[in-house]
C-alpha cells in the first residue's frame, strides 16, 4: 500500500497515482483486505468533486455527504 498511496494517518491512504492504476489498486484491496482492517481510501478523480472516499470495514472516522461532497467528520479536541 505504502508504495502507491500516501498514508496521511494510520490506515488512511491517499492516492497519488494515475486513475487507472489507482482504481486497480483499490479493487485489489477490496478483494484482499478483511473487513476488520478499517481502511479509508481517498482517490483523485478527473471529474467533480475531484475525489472519492471509499472504506473497507468500519473506520474510526465517519463519512458524511453534503451537497454531493463526501466529507470526513472530525471532532475538535479542547486543549
Amino acid at each position: 500500500m505504502k508504495l502507491w498511496f500516501v498514508e496521511a494517518r494510520p490506515n488512511v491512504f491517499v492516492s497519488g497515482l494515475k486513475d487507472s492504476v489507482a482504481k486497480t489498486v483499490v479493487e485489489y484491496l477490496y478483494q484482499h483486505c478483511p473487513p476488520e482492517s478499517g481502511v479509508m481510501i481517498f482517490r483523485s478523480l478527473p471529474s467533480p468533486p475531484g475525489y472519492e472516499i471509499r472504506t473497507i470495514g468500519p473506520t474510526k472516522k465517519q463519512l458524511a455527504e453534503v451537497s454531493g461532497l463526501q466529507l470526513v467528520i472530525e471532532t475538535l479536541k479542547n486543549s
